[in-house]
């Protein structure tokens, strides 16, 4: 089966990161090939332009791709989300300049020139809300458009917004929310969809697992009652008998990663001993 994750920036670190923590250990991953194998593994890695991925996939030249959503949107093809993944939160907005006097879609004055990469998301949102505009396609710094007077307001991606206010721009209004996506085509879903859907849910076991903790301990059988009214993990904590004791059990407990605190502070009151807090990796349902 072939991947398509993003060559370069945040998408391509946090791509790499959860397929290595999903199992997947990819050979030379590192050093960021056009192609790469997955070790004892049916996989073959492609590192791509996020922009292409999603024409990658449309097109059959590899069955699953990694990319924004936005790119997505803006591409208009014919793929199938599988997945939202927990990472690349942005959101594709509307930005005038400070000085501009525009606070709403409907304060933007028709014939406005608009700079963007989106362009056909651009056209498509104000085409629904009855504003004739013109689209002007740009690859990048569209921030500076409307400063050097080729644009007068820009349609990019925002995250903090900390790159707006750095250059004079005012968020006007959110077009569509974005963040990293799994993907792929009819063709590719119907012919490999055990291997797709495996990998699909490999992904998820590590959201999964992201914000808990395997908590274990030596907890003394007088506190049990109280173990399981503060505990209630999964589906209850397990008690085991420890060898050679019958005044006290071992607990292990999965819970939240900011109740580790707490609980640790709760056990050492109920007299608990060897506490433990381990991280954990998948988390499968």
């Amino acid at each position: 089966m072939r991947l398509a994750v993003p060559n370069k920036g945040r998408l391509s670190e946090n791509s790499v990161q959860i397929l290595k923590q999903a199992g997947l250990e990819i050979e030379d991953g590192e050093d960021r090939k056009l192609f790469a194998n997955v070790k004892k593994r049916d996989f073959a890695v492609m590192f791509i332009r996020a922009q292409d991925i999603v024409n990658f996939v449309h097109q059959g030249a590899v069955d699953v791709g990694i990319t924004g959503k936005d790119l997505v949107l803006e591409a208009g093809l014919d793929v199938k989300v599988l997945h939202d993944l927990n990472f690349g939160h942005c959101r594709v907005s509307i930005a005038a300049p400070d000085h501009a006097g525009i606070s709403k879609v409907e304060d933007i004055p028709d014939g406005s020139v608009i700079a963007t990469s989106f362009p056909n998301v651009t056209r498509s949102f104000f085409e629904k809300a009855g504003k004739k505009i013109e689209v002007t396609t740009i690859s990048g710094a569209a921030e500076v458009t409307p400063h050097i007077g080729v644009a007068d307001l820009i349609v990019d991606l925002v995250s903090s917004g900390s790159t707006l206010k750095v250059n004079h721009l005012k968020e006007v209004a959110v077009i569509a929310k974005s963040n990293a996506v799994m993907i792929t085509n009819e063709k590719a879903y119907k012919e490999k969809r055990e291997q797709i859907d495996e990998l699909v849910a490999a992904i998820k076991s590590v959201e999964n697992a992201a914000n808990k903790k395997y908590l274990m301990a030596d907890v003394p059988v007088k506190s049990l009652d109280e173990v399981r009214k503060f505990f209630p993990g999964i589906a209850g904590p397990t008690i085991m008998n420890i060898m050679g004791r019958e005044d006290v059990v071992a607990v292990h407990v999965v819970i939240d990663k900011d109740k580790v605190y707490d609980a640790i502070a709760k056990l050492k009151r109920m007299g608990a001993t060897g506490i433990l807090i381990v991280p954990i990796d998948r988390m499968v349902p």
